[in-house]
């Protein structure tokens, strides 16, 4: 058979462009070598996939050289990463994983690089930015394939680092092999995708295969036992208790929710920093972006910068229209996300914290009742209304939250309601929210759609959460 030559690699038959290599991968429901018609159809040139898919009609039949490979999923990332040249040596990709802290430390790393002059990209759970133009994000992490794609693209664009978001998910089905990391960085674990994995200690061995030797500079926060378990010796350490590399001392927070904090770092450098978004969890996830920043050549008074300005969607975003109660949207969750978010509410008022909150469908059940648990422990108004249903019935989920919630001693909690419609349940927090309260939208955070019963439909927190409070401005202003 002649030479071949591959100029680019999919693994769905309808995303195979001219000169491709089709990934025919095995799945849950069907083989992807089933598929291979349509793929060559669409111009693919060579097939990847096990010995069960070699062996389908469709891909013998279908005249293309074939390689086959135990683990194709495997093979992927670093047989996509080859034909697109190997980006990511070009590239300094600064990987971060963890249960909670990937989006907004992301930020803050891709803010502190683009304050000392680089030309960044930006790969998350809510978009990927390349050198500033944005494209919406299917994953948190993309399949393989498009990853190493996308790499390509940022080099041709001019884009010299890249802050990235590693899901367990992209670890355990390969994504990111085949992906070399200039900087792996690792924030927190705890409960979340026990749906994925069989529990926690298969969760945080998937993690910690950020470790195994792919990042060539390992930071990690060691203010929990999961992130100790990681360090070696070469590892730069962070906490915002106890020793490490990188520690923060005289944490303030003001009024506003804007914190200021004295940074302690590598070769004893001691920097003021700012951060316009609260919660000592932030402070955490502030303290290792720095150090991420700092091993990869960023100036102290860049890294400064960059906390200060950082922006990041849905997380503790505040939402300001003149009302005389803060009001904020928040990703969170995660039983311990949801527990800290309204710790960090609660330390900044002398108020009431109204708190919205459900759980998504089709996900870890598990979490359900210990997120109903957390915030009724911390609210002293718990509405429990739908996230995203998913193909599960609402009621049944917020059942579920809902019984969590009364497990708490009627004497440990506040007011529960149940309202199923999001969009009520976010005026019915704002109604009841007083001068000086604190109200928490949480759940959906930067999310732009709710899916119920197979459909997306429009839905944004903050936008609800803004008409909320201009309806209640307008009624109290006449």
């Amino acid at each position: 058979m002649s030479e071949v030559v591959v100029t680019g690699a999919a693994l769905r038959a309808q995303h195979v462009l001219p000169g491709d290599l089709f990934a025919a991968l095995p799945g849950a429901r069907a083989h992807g070598a089933d598929f291979t018609a349509d793929a060559v159809a669409a111009g693919a040139v060579a097939v990847l996939t096990d010995e069960a898919g070699a062996a389908r009609p469709a891909v013998r039949d279908s005249g293309l050289p074939v390689l086959v490979h135990p683990d194709p999923r495997a093979a992927l990332g670093p047989l996509a990463s080859h034909i697109y040249g190997e980006p990511s040596l070009a590239l300094k990709v600064l990987g971060v994983t963890g249960t909670s802290g990937k989006t907004t430390t992301s930020y803050m790393v891709e803010s502190g690089l683009a304050a000392a002059g680089h030309r960044t990209g930006l790969i998350g759970t809510v978009e990927t930015r390349i050198a500033g133009e944005r494209l919406d994000s299917a994953f948190t992490t993309p399949e393989a394939p498009d990853l190493q794609a996308l790499f390509a693209v940022m080099l041709e664009r001019g884009v010299t680092h890249v802050p990235m978001e590693v899901s367990s998910h992209a670890l355990a089905l390969g994504r990111a092999a085949g992906t070399r990391f200039a900087v792996g960085a690792f924030t927190n674990l705890s409960q979340d995708h026990l749906d994925f994995h069989p529990d926690m200690e298969d969760y945080f061995r998937t993690k910690a295969q950020l470790f195994d030797g792919r990042s060539a500079v390992e930071v990690v926060c060691v203010d929990g036992e999961w992130g100790r378990r990681l360090v070696t010796p070469a590892t730069v350490t962070v906490a915002t208790t106890g020793d490490a590399r990188w520690t923060a001392t005289d944490v303030r927070t003001s009024l506003s929710g804007e914190q200021s904090f004295t940074i302690h770092g590598s070769e004893g450098r001691t920097l003021a920093a700012t951060l316009p978004i609260p919660g000592t969890f932030n402070v955490a996830n502030a303290l290792l972006a720095a150090a991420v920043l700092h091993e990869v050549g960023v100036p102290d008074e860049a890294i400064v910068v960059g906390l200060a300005d950082v922006r990041v969607p849905g997380r503790m975003e505040r939402v300001a229209l003149g009302q005389d109660f803060t009001a904020v949207v928040d990703y969170s969750h995660k039983p311990e996300a949801v527990a800290v978010a309204l710790d960090a509410m609660r330390a900044r008022t002398d108020g009431r914290v109204i708190t919205v909150l459900g759980c998504g469908g089709d996900r870890d059940t598990a979490k359900r009742p210990l997120m109903g648990a957390e915030a009724a422990r911390r609210s002293d108004l718990l509405v429990v209304t739908d996230d995203n249903p998913r193909t599960e019935s609402p009621a049944a989920i917020r059942a579920a939250v809902l019984a969590g919630a009364e497990s708490v001693p009627a004497a440990q909690r506040g007011e529960v309601r149940d309202i199923g419609d999001r969009r009520q349940a976010i005026a019915a927090a704002v109604a009841a929210a007083r001068s000086g309260d604190v109200v928490v939208v949480a759940g959906k955070g930067h999310e732009t759609g709710q899916e119920v019963a197979g459909v997306v439909h429009p839905f944004s927190d903050r936008d609800e959460l803004e008409a909320a409070i201009r309806e209640r401005l307008g009624t109290v202003t006449g």
